[in-house]
């Protein structure tokens, strides 16, 4: 089965095709030919994912599957969120949003967080969303080299060390991302 992942970003792509069964071939958006941005205007993650899937299938009329992510803090009435990887501006930097969100933090005793993952598939014709969740704190430091975004500041619940420190494969068992494509997985099973 081929199914395209409405995705540039190499790391995510690396992350989703470990977990994939070799029966499932991903194809990126460069392999089908779109080389332009995907908008991403919604207000929410749900519909960031959304928009991103059904612009493919639309557009190159491929079954595809597309994920939209962002990192909720408590403290700042859910921010970054939807807004995770603009936080500190249009540059993207992750090493920027990181700096912002801990300075937003310094005066907060509440850090619990939680990264949420929405992965919208569109197939035969019909549209399925599946969520993960995983549910942490931020640390008041950067820890680690693994991993991408937040990870360095983001300490999953149950552990003593952050996403970044944790290996790819221990990662993908208890991330969001990875407990989103799970049921992904699950789903695609149950059709061949």
């Amino acid at each position: 089965m081929q199914l395209v992942f409405a995705s540039n970003n190499q790391n995510k792509i690396k992350e989703i095709q470990q977990l994939l069964p070799s029966s499932i071939e991903i194809l990126s958006l460069e392999s089908i030919g779109c080389h332009e941005e995907i908008p991403e205007t919604a207000d929410t993650i749900e519909g960031n994912a959304i928009l991103k899937a059904n612009y493919v299938t639309e557009k190159y009329g491929y079954n595809c599957f597309a994920d939209d992510t962002g990192l909720e803090v408590a403290a700042l009435n859910g921010e970054p969120g939807v807004y995770s990887a603009l936080y500190a501006g249009e540059q993207r930097d992750a090493e920027d949003n990181m700096n912002l969100l801990l300075e937003n933090l310094l005066e907060k005793a509440d850090r619990t967080a939680q990264f949420k993952t929405v992965i919208a598939l569109n197939i035969n014709g019909n549209q399925h969303l599946f969520t993960g969740i995983a549910k942490g704190k931020i640390t008041t430091e950067k820890s680690g080299n693994q991993g991408f975004g937040y990870d360095p500041i983001f300490q999953p619940e149950d552990s003593d060390k952050t996403f970044a420190e944790l290996s790819l494969e221990i990662k993908n068992k208890i991330s969001h991302r990875g407990k989103a494509t799970q049921l992904l997985i699950g789903f695609l099973s149950q059709i061949k």
